[in-house]
């Protein structure tokens, strides 16, 4: 877990490649300029980052700020976020 969003610094913009202990699927490279490859990449950091620093490194805090709503994640990994971070739910209220 991130200990806050501003610690979030992660690409926004071209294409990246996630390092094999985040994403072994064969298909790690991530267009950011495709909405669906870009929550794709969010949903897979979130999922699977083993340390904070795979956090800082890969999400930006805008942009999962932009995504919260639309992302497919596991209910107690949502529910976690939510709890540190409360502006992540709110994201989600307003989007209703």
């Amino acid at each position: 877990m991130a200990e806050t969003l501003t610690a979030l610094h992660g690409p926004t913009e071209g294409t990246v490649t996630l390092p094999r202990h985040l994403d072994w699927s064969g298909q790690a490279e991530y267009d950011l300029d495709r909405p669906a490859r870009l929550a794709s990449m969010y949903k897979v950091v979130l999922t699977e980052a083993s340390t904070a620093e795979d956090l800082h490194t890969w999400l930006d805090a805008d942009l999962l700020r932009r995504l919260w709503p639309t992302l497919w994640l596991p209910p107690q990994l949502r529910q976690r976020w939510e709890e540190a971070f409360p502006e992540l739910a709110a994201t989600r209220s307003n989007a209703a």
